[in-house]
């Protein structure tokens, strides 16, 4: 039986038929550790003098957003990621100065640690982290870890991440700016409620569905609700909802209409399952990733990763996917020009393709752990969701 958080995500399939072992996940940091691995030529690149100083970043209890925007208030260092990293883990990630200049000296805090460990020609990119590494443990589980063995037949959905967790709405209101609706993404954003989330939370956003309340309730709005506090703040000086969107930082603006294709793409990768489409092998016709994650035909002989378009204003239909994707777009009342936001141009996003398949690597378990890699975008909790079969995702630490 599927959870209704995951049809709330697009996800309705698992791919194995493997029981699952329930338990839970992340019940202390250090049971989920994860550390980035970055291309050899890259790595071995990290040697020089002088450049853009390249630090290792270790946390926890922290993401990689706020520890950063941390390095800056005290550091006065703007520092980028190659990924983004979640509070509720051990992390190990790359972040690298965009100026040239000398390092500053490692420090550390409470949350987290910051080493340089040398310089490189040019900035550090995305394009230079290409594997995560996992090691997880599962507690409270039944026997059988050791008995699955499908890792390399799991579809490569978008995490729960990428929707917000415990409050799935990062879609929704990107769905709401697509559709030039931004008074109903204001709405989203400050009065979405969700049973997951916290009785205090659910209060003041309950309050703050009624827009005639801002004014009485703004010094109530926590502090870690940053988003909500700005959207507040511009609509009670402005009254303006399109205003108040743009006021959110670009990054967090654009990750809204992400939210939403990754939707899509979790719709259309299930409707394709369901109907039988083989996602696990290329066939003519296919668009695929070579071993180097460039995209190109399929061609016969060589060893690619079936993709499947991930819609934008470029969509691209000549798939054997576009039936299925035509239809949920269709349903969902959106088309591949909605993705060009006049209003809005800096969110818009013409799309590209994705992996159907997550492509596992140094898969090992043992009693309750298990570790394994996963190129770089995949997400370890869709993984562990075929092994753990978790009928509860939030409540076993999703």
């Amino acid at each position: 039986m599927i959870p209704d958080l995951d049809s709330q995500l697009g996800i309705s399939d698992y791919s194995t038929k493997f029981d699952g072992i329930g338990g839970k996940i992340r019940v202390t940091p250090e049971d989920f550790e994860v550390s980035e691995k970055i291309l050899e030529k890259t790595q071995k690149s990290i040697n020089q003098e002088e450049g853009y100083a390249v630090y290792k970043l270790k946390k926890k209890k922290i993401d990689t957003n706020h520890a950063l925007s941390d390095i800056f208030k005290k550091k006065g260092i703007r520092l980028k990621s190659l990924g983004l990293k979640d509070s509720s883990a051990v992390t190990e990630q790359f972040v690298c100065s965009g100026n040239k200049g000398k390092a500053i000296e490692d420090f550390s805090t409470e949350k987290y640690s910051l080493k340089n460990i040398g310089f490189v020609k040019k900035p550090l990119s995305k394009k230079d982290m290409v594997e995560n590494h996992f090691k997880i443990k599962i507690s409270e589980c039944s026997d059988g870890l050791s008995s699955f063995i499908d890792f390399d037949k799991i579809l490569n959905f978008y995490g729960y991440q990428r929707f917000g967790s415990k409050r799935p709405v990062t879609h929704l209101i990107g769905k709401a700016i697509l559709h030039r609706n931004f008074d109903k993404a204001v709405d989203l954003i400050l009065s979405f409620t969700s049973d997951y989330d916290s009785k205090e939370n659910n209060e003041i956003r309950n309050k703050l569905a009624d827009k005639q309340n801002f004014k009485q309730y703004f010094d109530q709005i926590p502090t870690q609700m940053d988003i909500e506090r700005i959207v507040v703040k511009e609509m009670i000086e402005h009254d303006d909802s399109i205003r108040a969107v743009r006021a959110i930082p670009l990054s967090l603006r654009r990750f809204y209409i992400q939210a939403y294709q990754s939707f899509i793409f979790n719709k259309s990768l299930s409707a394709a399952f369901s109907d039988g489409e083989n996602l696990f092998e290329s066939e003519s016709g296919d668009v695929c990733f070579d071993f180097k994650g460039i995209i190109g035909k399929f061609i016969k002989g060589l060893d690619q990763n079936l993709a499947l378009p991930f819609v934008g204003y470029s969509y691209y239909k000549k798939t054997r996917f576009d039936y299925q994707i035509s239809k949920i777009l269709q349903q969902e009342e959106v088309t591949p020009k909605d993705f060009f936001i006049k209003e809005m141009q800096e969110v818009s996003s013409e799309g590209g393709f994705r992996q159907a398949a997550i492509h596992c690597s140094d898969y090992s378990s043992c009693d309750n752990t298990v570790e394994f890699t996963l190129s770089r975008g995949s997400f370890a909790t869709i993984l562990l969701r075929e092994i753990m079969k978790p009928s509860d995702p939030i409540k076993a630490g999703f």
